[in-house]
């Protein structure tokens, strides 16, 4: 009895002892007696004891790794290190398991020689603003390679491109060259405009002025014509009421019965008066010879 609890016992430990549960994004690759024999997804799963083992735990996320720098050279022989981190997934437990010893070194020598075909044929200043083609182009050749080996390259960056001393101090140089270039030509655009502003301000005042002195020249000879026909309006007036009182002074007399001769004297008086004036028109009488005649004949009586 004691015997058939003890196998009993030992048995229920054989079977716990066995027991595997695969966790989630994570693969199990079993063999049976050295040889491959499945590969466990997640869930609970049972081996057999002594004869299975579990070959391989194998993660199955995205890993990143991150790779220390690498020296290449360029077309123009510029030696420079370059840093990469590859970003990679197993997709085939078994390929990964059984395709290449210790796989991480194998993609990062990979890496290395395919940096360095890469950068071989870029020139320095290509290599320095070519990242994005750098990295599409070791992503393509890392992917094509590592596929035998059950790994997919999902990406591939540049972490640190370092050129050597002495073309740090020349780009930073010609950097510092560049920015003071930028300032001298941003200085002389705002002098070019501060000049054009202050042209353009001293013509618009030119033209106002201009302008200024012509309304007023308008106004004044405005004012001074004005001023003319008043004083022609005053001098037609004067001389209206000069001819209406000497007119209504004759009247007076032919109504006072004076004879002719009275009324001629009277009328050669006021176009003496008339003529003295300073009006720019004198009305002479179509009669006026008549008018000088009987003048003489009365002064000849008068004698």
């Amino acid at each position: 009895m004691e015997i058939i609890l003890l196998i009993f016992f030992l048995l229920i430990i054989l079977i716990v002892t066995n027991i595997r549960i695969v966790p989630q994004a994570s693969a199990y690759v079993i063999e049976r007696l050295g040889a491959y024999q499945t590969t466990w997804s997640v869930g609970f799963k049972v081996k057999w004891p002594f004869i299975d083992r579990v070959a391989k735990r194998v993660n199955l996320k995205e890993q990143v790794v991150d790779f220390p720098p690498q020296p290449v050279i360029t077309k123009d022989n510029v030696t420079m290190q370059i840093d990469t981190v590859v970003f990679f997934q197993i997709t085939d437990p078994k390929l990964y398991a059984y395709g290449v010893d210790n796989p991480i070194m194998a993609i990062e020598k990979l890496t290395a020689t395919t940096l360095r075909n890469i950068i071989g044929e870029m020139e320095l200043d290509q290599t320095l603003t070519s990242r994005e083609i750098i990295n599409t182009s070791m992503r393509s050749a890392l992917d094509v390679a590592t596929d035998p080996w059950g790994i997919k390259v999902n990406r591939v960056e540049l972490k640190n491109i370092i050129p050597p001393d002495a073309i740090r101090n020349a780009m930073e140089k010609q950097m510092k060259a560049e920015r003071e270039r930028r300032e001298a030509v941003t200085i002389a655009e705002g002098e070019k405009k501060s000049s054009i502003l202050v042209a353009e301000g001293k013509k618009a005042s030119a033209i106002l002025e201009a302008e200024a002195e012509k309304q007023a020249a308008i106004l004044r000879a405005e004012a001074e014509k004005e001023k003319r026909i008043k004083e022609a309006e005053g001098q037609a007036e004067a001389i209206r009421i000069v001819q209406q009182a000497n007119a209504e002074g004759i009247r007076c007399l032919k109504d006072a019965g004076a004879d002719e001769a009275v009324l001629t004297i009277k009328s050669l008086e006021a176009f003496e008066k008339a003529a003295n004036g300073q009006a720019t028109k004198i009305i002479i009488p179509s009669e006026i010879q008549g008018i000088a005649g009987l003048a003489k004949s009365m002064t000849e009586v008068i004698k």
